[in-house]
């Protein structure tokens, strides 16, 4: 009798695990897609799209689920999931072009997204809060020598970039006037442009005319956490300034009530179609889309569990073609009230370390020499 050593594999480099065991290098890199396997969720399709679809799909060995009824045609809609290797989904990608019922738009963007994606390195996004009542660092920064002393500690960390808020939005915080915000933000920017610092500055507010001044002083991002929902004029404001980039967060709810029992029929399904109406409407409205950075919000009405979800599923969100952007630091999903920030930031490296690893775009983080020392670990 032969005994059998069989190992699952969890390298995502299959190409390397082919080469390993000697298989032809000609055929190599094309080979690799066969064993890479994605699964897609399609919304809301005609039944005659969901057959033609599940049928494609079965033709070359892959399977595609939908709705029981939709053999029967009692139902006028079916969301579905197609799964296969790559191979086989751009197959199916190729014959959907010469179907009808405008499942040639489909065949186009099913391609698209079985396309090789390029990685890149995890940003690091420092936190520089000059308010007297963050959750977590409140008041600390609040003093110009202060926030200028905290500034260059996260450009000498390493800080890809730097994101500078001045409204507190924990949960159950009061708006801040735009004249309150712009009397803490100015002093700081005036010391960045008179130093001519060149780490980029993102500027955490949801309110048009804080963005406006701070345009005016060069800073590169507006980080809104209401998704361009609190301030009717931030989305045309932006898109008159091609040269700054938005950051677009789900957010359920306001500061004031986001935390009130917040629930979801489907995070994730929930999540993925606020933001991507959310993108549309940007473009809608003269936003470059290479120009919008998504968020799905973490802390922002949700539970820790929804939180949770979100760490473990944050790459289906990739669909959008959008860079992502997740902020966890120190947030109370880590349930450590009482802890020290140097003991929550530990906890916060173990999650982010998780994202790193998969190659998220960005993390914003309140300690950055620990995640830049995590990253030259790896490195």
């Amino acid at each position: 009798m032969h005994d059998f050593l069989l190992k699952e594999i969890s390298n995502t480099d299959i190409e390397k695990e082919l080469e390993i065991i000697g298989f032809d290098k000609s055929y190599r890199h094309k080979a690799k897609d066969k064993f890479e396997y994605k699964n897609f969720k399609i919304f809301n399709l005609s039944v005659a799209q969901a057959n033609i679809l599940k049928q494609t799909a079965l033709s070359i060995g892959a399977d595609c689920a939908t709705h029981r009824e939709v053999i029967t045609g009692k139902i006028e809609k079916s969301s579905c999931i197609l799964g296969g290797s790559i191979a086989q989904l751009t197959k199916i990608s190729q014959k959907l072009q010469a179907q009808p019922f405008g499942l040639k738009t489909l065949g186009n963007l099913l391609s698209e997204k079985c396309s090789p994606q390029q990685t890149k390195k995890t940003k690091i996004m420092g936190i520089l809060n000059i308010t007297p009542d963050s959750f977590s660092d409140g008041g600390e920064h609040f003093k110009l020598e202060d926030s200028i002393k905290h500034l260059n500690k996260l450009i000498e960390e390493g800080a890809d970039i730097i994101d500078i808020g001045a409204e507190s939005t924990k949960p159950y915080s009061k708006e801040v006037t735009a004249n309150e915000q712009l009397n803490r933000l100015i002093p700081i920017l005036e010391y960045i442009k008179a130093n001519n610092i060149k780490t980029p500055i993102s500027i955490d507010t949801r309110n048009s005319q804080v963005a406006q001044e701070c345009i005016n002083y060069g800073i590169s991002i507006i980080n809104d956490v209401s998704g361009l929902e609190h301030d009717a004029n931030m989305v045309d404001l932006l898109a008159k300034h091609p040269e700054v980039k938005i950051i677009i967060q789900h957010s359920k709810g306001t500061p004031e009530n986001m935390q009130n029992s917040p629930e979801y029929e489907n995070l994730m399904d929930e999540i993925y179609i606020s933001l991507k109406n959310k993108v549309e409407f940007a473009i809608s409205k003269g936003i470059k889309f290479e120009n919008i950075i998504i968020d799905p919000g973490i802390g922002f009405g949700k539970t820790k569990t929804h939180n949770l979800e979100i760490i473990k599923r944050w790459q289906e969100l990739k669909t959008l073609g959008c860079p992502i952007l997740l902020g966890l630091s120190r947030k109370s999903l880590l349930e450590l009230p009482d802890a020290t920030n140097e003991e929550k930031d530990l906890y916060t490296l173990a999650l982010n370390s998780i994202l790193i690893n998969q190659n998220i775009d960005i993390i914003r983080v309140h300690n950055v020499k620990i995640h830049k020392t995590f990253q030259n670990i790896l490195n």
